[in-house]
């Protein structure tokens, strides 16, 4: 296509957004004011005399101890930086330190219930001590922790009656927070540990030097994630004590972000550098500009709301779409939030782990770069622990039904995880089919290129429209609401919704191939590094010699690592766009900074146009557009 069509379809594909948020937030706004009187866990906010969507206890037991846990973290990083300058601490004497202060906090939080926690890691390393040496240890060592996941549930946390009445007492000191939600990010520590000790004892295929020199932020002097990953440390820092701090690790214990072993234990000898203080700082200032869009958007758009209070199935089909989007994008930050908080005080500490929400959900085509960019961490550990020894990309549509069924179980034994988990499965097939069909298509002229450009917009919008339904039936609906859903969407009012939903994605996939484009034209050098073989996608894969990689795995991820200094040049034609569609700063914002750790898409587009347009239903009377200018340049400055 030549530049001047490329830049008309731009400008219609940006002028379809903005006429879609419009409707999109016309709506949203009616629909919360029209029903406030329905709609449950609404509290009294503090912007705007509105009322305060807190329906999601996640959200709103994180929002409500905010002020404690930033009193926490601020005590233990003072607490542990000052016993590492004074005492020059290295790794053991550090994880002495944090397991400390680690164990006190978790006494606050499970009270009694922290004899649990100590019975199960304690056996789980001295089966990793003893087996380790067995051919059959991996079998072994899942076993053992997917049986105490299960275990863990279906007994909820267990009574101390169990064990005898001289015991029950116990029961009346169970602490704040139910011990056993949090032990799943501890199983998942414990399968780390025992693989890297595991595979510590065998000969490693990673080639260290030659890794050094082909990645740009290592061949720099920092460390990349990959690296701190994949070289096994000495066998010293597999200790109990290091063991110990590793699962129970204050900032990541919660909620993660989930770091591998051998990161970790790296990283107590030598705090990272990958940071300086400075941008550990603006990192914790963006994160507060988050919390205020979280504010907003909870304030005024009451998506969860809807979604718990049970009233989808009294709404037409396009406002069931709107509180579906507008859940799967409430959704996002709140994780966002959670998971950047956390990380924040790892990276105070000294320790960095990876990024979970490292693209936002409205910049994701297919389910394959969703799932890498939705809780990352997570995404990385199941390639190197699950993925790469189930077989990798050899044995991939057999591998994904695996993997997505320990993801549904790991969070909760439910069915409408279970139904979501090989819905999800099942989009994948095609999804997998498709591609392989579109890599084996080259295009020979500017009509092919064509072609293939419309084929893989509309394979998008299939893809994204797939998500929307999988998403729904896990966190709204509900496998019993599948039926009502199908017969309400192809009604005759239906019918032009589905058809609508469909071209909405579809421009909206079109408008990610002008970001994609556009970083790659201004990134050579990084998209150099990203066709190495040596960068890894779902995340890094296990170079061991017991788990061979094939080329095609390698060549099927892309691990992403991109240079934030070298993640902001600027686009002529994004500027353009920018300077005369003003209300898409959100949604153009990253033809501008290029950068892939930032929120970019439509959350703040929803937020922005509520700011710029005159919003008058019949409870706000006032104008906010004068707000939007501050809003824009929060969303660019983040």
């Amino acid at each position: 296509m030549n530049r001047s069509w490329k830049n008309t379809e731009l400008i219609f594909l940006s002028l379809y957004a903005l006429a879609f948020y419009t409707i999109i937030i016309r709506r949203s706004l009616q629909l919360s004011h029209d029903n406030l009187g329905w709609l449950f866990s609404l509290r009294q906010g503090w912007i705007a005399h509105r009322m305060n969507d807190l329906s999601d206890s996640q959200w709103r037991n994180f929002r409500g101890n905010l002020p404690v846990l930033t009193l926490v973290m601020g005590i233990f990083i003072l607490v542990a930086n000052i016993l590492r300058a004074k005492y020059c601490l290295k790794g053991k004497g550090m994880s002495i330190v944090w397991v400390l202060l680690s164990l006190s906090y978790l006494s606050y939080l499970h009270g009694a219930c922290v004899i649990f926690i100590m019975s199960i890691a304690s056996a789980n390393f001295f089966l990793v001590k003893i087996f380790s040496q067995s051919k059959y240890f991996l079998l072994v060592l899942w076993i053992f922790n997917i049986f105490f996941l299960l275990c863990n549930r279906v007994y909820e946390g267990y009574s101390f009656s169990i064990f005898g009445q001289r015991l029950a007492f116990l029961d009346n000191y169970r602490g704040t927070f139910r011990w056993h939600i949090c032990f799943n990010f501890v199983i998942l520590r414990m399968i780390s540990y025992g693989c890297d000790y595991y595979w510590a004892q065998r000969d490693s295929c990673f080639d260290q030097k030659n890794h050094i020199r082909r990645c740009h932020i290592c061949s720099s002097g920092k460390k990349c994630y990959l690296l701190l990953q994949e070289r096994s440390v000495p066998t010293d820092k597999f200790s109990f004590s290091v063991y110990l701090c590793y699962l129970v690790y204050a900032p990541l214990y919660i909620a993660g972000p989930i770091i591998s072993f051998n990161a970790f234990a790296s990283q107590l000898d030598i705090p990272q550098k990958n940071y300086s203080a400075k941008q550990v700082a603006w990192y914790g200032f963006r994160w507060v500009l988050n919390l205020f869009l979280m504010e907003l958007l909870t304030h005024f758009f009451y998506y969860n709301a809807f979604a718990t209070s049970g009233m989808w199935k009294q709404l037409s089909p396009l406002e069931v779409f709107i509180i579906g989007y507008g859940v799967l994008n409430f959704m996002w930050l709140k994780f966002f939030l959670i998971w950047r908080y956390f990380r924040f005080w790892a990276l105070v500490g000294g320790i960095e782990a990876p990024e979970n929400m490292p693209r936002c959900i409205n910049n994701c085509y297919d389910l394959e770069s969703f799932w890498k960019n939705w809780h990352a961490s997570f995404n990385k550990w199941l390639v190197r622990y699950l993925y790469i020894p189930l077989g990798g990309s050899h044995k991939k549509l057999l591998n994904v039904w695996v993997i997505f069924t320990f993801v549904a179980i790991w969070h909760d034994l439910e069915w409408k995880l279970i139904s979501w988990a090989w819905l999800t499965c099942l989009f994948f097939i095609p999804e997998i089919i498709m591609k392989s069909a579109v890599t084996a298509f080259q295009a020979k002229n500017v009509f092919s290129e064509f072609v293939l450009r419309e084929l893989s917009a509309v394979t998008g919008a299939i893809t994204i429209t797939c998500l929307m339904v999988a998403n729904l039936v896990g966190y709204v609906i509900g496998p019993s609401g599948v039926k009502w859903l199908i017969s309400r969407l192809l009604q005759k009012d239906g019918l032009p919704v589905l058809g609508g939903m469909f071209t909405s994605f579809y421009v909206g996939t079109k408008l990610m191939f002008y970001i994609r484009d556009a970083r790659q034209s201004s990134h050579v050098g990084v998209l150099d590094i990203a066709k190495r073989p040596l960068n890894v996608g779902l995340g890094s894969p296990l170079l061991d010699c017991d788990h061979p990689i094939s080329s095609a795995l390698l060549e099927s991820q892309n691990f992403g690592i991109q240079s934030r200094e070298n993640a902001h040049a600027t686009d002529e034609q994004g500027r353009w766009v920018f300077v005369w569609f003003l209300p898409l700063v959100p949604l153009l914002k990253d033809l501008k900074s290029f950068s892939v750790l930032d929120w970019e898409l439509p959350l703040g587009s929803v937020i922005g146009y509520f700011l710029f347009f005159y919003i008058k239903p019949t409870d706000v009377k006032v104008s906010f557009s004068p707000f939007y200018p501050l809003l824009s340049w929060i969303i660019v400055l983040n």
